[in-house]
């Protein structure tokens, strides 16, 4: 549309004679995107992207679409022909568009207000569980038909429901789903990384866009299933989408860009694409039939162009059969064939690299960026890998030295300045960030500086008669704007990030306010979720940490000795959600946490009870629960 529309001059000129045109990112502006896009599913809308409201001058919004084209077809009005009869009714019949736009107002106002508290109980778990259980597809892993996004807290949640309950279709839910996507179109099988969704249901053809969302959190995922399963593939999938991400879009401050277009020259998809006779072109006689096989080549292509509406010889690379079965066809060990796909890679890397590369988006958000330094310390810690600590390290340090003044977070960085006052968002997922690299490092620095932003993100956000966060500051005067996210789509929530935020750093401070604050929110929103409870999975998670156990586990020795080395190697090789750790170093623990025999002691809390000290490993693993049966299921 704005090809169409927006930068053609008749049109331009028609909006400009009748409206003040503003338009807007929604992306450094999440607020108003999501106020209009309540607007549009409040008047009953097709509600999409692009979003077009017009409204009077007084901000009520009497017109939403979707898409409009430039001129009238297909049933649909065109801008040639809408704007001159909005402009004619607004002259005409002007106090019947304001009545509708007072109407629509006061019904977002309405919705905003509803209150649906309630208790909570675990079978919220189970409900969610049950859901995505009945829409999993077993043949194709994910959850639905198609589109199909990735949604990777579901697969978060999903391992904690498995760690909770034993429930082994949980954790094979997860495996089918990840082990699929990774051998999918939708993973970039040459330049690495996950493009945002695939347009069918088997993860073939997707969507090309690269958001640093989608890495960050599919990111911890594989972190999570790795520690859960102990697939090595995991592993290198990590190494992977961290390779993409340090290598594209990686900023020389240190913060991270946010995405990579589809598209380039006018066409989705054309700098990923491939013909079978690009493949020959780029590989050796030798390596060309073998890549063509492993990547699930097919002359005709098997890349459906919707505006040819056809197959054009373009194909998405993909691995076309799981890897054991192709190295049993090919007379081929795993290891084997793993090395000349590795060959292949690189070769159609260089070859790729000569064209057109994607616009890239430079804009660097606080929210994202918290998400990727989460995932970035998350990794760092259970793979051992220092560059994936040190650069969550080095993006935080630019966030709080450029986008934080005072208690004040700022939204975006672009071409050298920063803008747009922060948004819950920005607060729970920087400190979400902040908290993984402490645990990573047990640098004091940054659990200060998380619980900074969690104390300033209540006293902004907070809403102290109902609970839970707005999005925006609670002293918001438009009404529009003053609402309250629960649901996890593409990004989880702000409050969901905020609750699980403040259950683990009520444990790592003793803050026993956090832990109320959290309480408060699994009543103020118990409605939405016992209504939908698979559409906030994210928040479940927090919820899971809050019916626990949960432990508390405070090692009490120098992190360069071996024996305290020997106490975090366990906890880095098991999924332990529900464990926080935190280390004091002998001479600053006090009276209160001394070493046993001059060696690293461990103090385990299990809820509010706690045990007796121990240098054992052996012990420190029974406190956490950490038994025999876990590590066989890993297998």
């Amino acid at each position: 549309m704005e090809k169409e529309c927006f930068e053609d001059e008749d049109v331009a000129k028609l909006m400009n004679q009748t409206f003040v045109s503003i338009k807007v990112d929604r992306e450094e502006r999440p607020d108003l995107d999501g106020a209009y896009m309540t607007v549009c599913q409040v008047m009953g809308r097709s509600c999409g992207w692009p979003l077009n409201v017009i409204m009077t001058p007084d901000g009520d919004p009497f017109f939403v679409s979707s898409y409009i084209p430039k001129h009238s077809r297909f049933g649909l009005a065109g801008m040639l022909d809408l704007v001159p009869q909005i402009s004619d009714v607004w002259r005409t019949r002007r106090s019947e568009l304001k009545a509708i736009g007072e109407d629509v107002r006061l019904r977002v106002e309405a919705l905003e207000a509803r209150s649906l508290e309630g208790e909570l109980g675990k079978d919220v778990l189970d409900d969610a569980y049950e859901n995505l259980a009945l829409r999993f597809d077993s043949e194709n892993g994910g959850f639905g038909d198609s589109p199909k996004f990735p949604t990777p807290h579901n697969l978060l949640f999903l391992l904690r429901y498995w760690k909770r309950t034993g429930e082994k279709k949980a954790l094979e839910m997860v495996e089918k789903t990840l082990r699929s996507m990774r051998a999918g179109g939708i993973f970039d099988q040459i330049g690495l990384g996950f493009h945002r969704y695939s347009t069918d249901s088997e993860w073939l053809v997707p969507h090309f866009e690269k958001m640093l969302y989608d890495q960050a959190l599919l990111t911890l995922a594989y972190v999570d299933a790795f520690q859960a399963i102990g697939a090595e593939r995991f592993a290198v999938t990590i190494k992977e989408i961290l390779h993409y991400v340090l290598q594209d879009l990686l900023s020389p401050e240190g913060g991270f860009y946010s995405a990579e277009d589809a598209d380039t020259e006018g066409e989705e998809g054309k700098f990923y694409l491939w013909t079978e006779q690009e493949i020959r072109s780029a590989l050796p006689e030798d390596l060309a039939e073998f890549g063509i096989k492993v990547f699930g080549v097919e002359p005709g292509g098997n890349y459906f162009d919707s505006a040819e509406r056809g197959r054009n010889g373009k194909n998405v690379l993909h691995l076309s059969k799981p890897l054991n079965q192709l190295a049993a066809e090919m007379n081929m060990t795993v290891d084997g064939l793993v090395n000349e796909i590795c060959k292949c890679q690189r070769l159609l890397y260089e070859a790729r690299q000569k064209r057109v590369h994607p616009a890239k988006d430079d804009k660097i958000m606080t929210d994202w960026n918290g998400l990727m330094i989460a995932a970035l310390a998350r990794a760092g810690k259970v793979l051992n890998e220092p560059k994936y600590l040190k650069a969550a390290v080095k993006a935080s340090d630019f966030l709080l030295d450029t986008l934080r003044e005072g208690d004040l977070l700022f939204h975006r960085f672009a071409k050298g300045e920063r803008a747009v006052e922060g948004f819950l968002d920005d607060y729970a997922f920087l400190a979400f960030g902040l908290t993984e690299i402490y645990e990573a490092d047990f640098d004091e620095k940054y659990l200060r500086i998380a619980l900074d932003l969690t104390d300033a993100m209540v006293a902004r956000f907070w809403d102290d008669k109902n609970g839970g966060f707005y999005f925006t500051p609670k002293n918001e005067e438009n009404a529009l704007l003053k609402r309250k996210e629960i649901y996890d789509g593409a990004l989880p929530s702000g409050n969901s990030v905020a609750l699980l935020n403040l259950l683990r750093l009520s444990r790592l401070s003793d803050k026993p306010e956090y832990e109320k604050n959290a309480a408060r929110m699994s009543r103020a929103f118990a409605g939405d979720l016992q209504g939908s409870p698979s559409a906030h999975t994210f928040f479940l998670t927090g919820l899971d940490f809050e019916f626990g156990p949960t432990h508390r586990l405070i090692v009490v020795g120098d992190i360069n000795e071996q024996t305290t080395l020997s106490m975090f190697k366990p906890l880095r090789d098991n999924f332990l959600p529900n464990v926080i750790v935190s280390l004091k170093t002998p001479e600053k623990a006090g009276l209160d946490y001394e070493q046993i025999g001059g060696e690293a002691t461990a103090y385990v809390c299990r809820d509010k009870m706690c045990l007796p000290p121990t240098n054992s490993v052996e012990k420190m693993l029974e406190y956490l629960d950490v038994g025999i049966e876990t590590d066989n299921e890993k297998g």
